[in-house]
């Protein structure tokens, strides 16, 4: 759920305001304090809103960590089974830019390594 600032503004403020400043007899000290506590429950509506973008923004830099630590170890483990010619032409790519071809040789026939998984780790940061 988005705080929408201008709905408020458009509807609580403006009846509020409109309000405080029709009254007859209205004294300067009266529509100081109303101006203060009308800012207030701006400031409290802002930082509600604030606050809930920063869980949001928490929860999504919480995932792209998992998924991180995921293509790290999936990184580490393909390291490992590929032969030193292929890092070696892998290296030879990254340090030249070049895109990544299919020239390269097929790795060995046999069972496919399965890749594991940190994606349901029930983990909480």
């Amino acid at each position: 759920m988005t705080w929408d600032f201008e709905q408020f503004h458009q509807g609580h403020l403006l009846l509020w305001l409109d309000h405080v400043l029709s009254s007859s007899g209205a004294s300067v000290v009266a529509i100081d304090n109303k101006i203060e506590q009308a800012m207030d429950l701006v400031k409290s509506h802002l930082m509600y809103a604030v606050r809930e973008e920063v869980e949001v923004l928490k929860e999504q830099i919480k995932e792209l960590i998992e998924r991180n630590t995921q293509l790290e170890q999936e990184n580490k483990l393909l390291k490992t089974l590929a032969s030193p010619e292929q890092m070696a032409q892998f290296q030879a790519q990254v340090q030249t830019g070049s895109p990544t071809s299919n020239t390269q040789p097929p790795l060995p026939a046999g069972p496919t390594p399965v890749l594991p998984s940190t994606q349901n780790s029930g983990t909480s940061a």
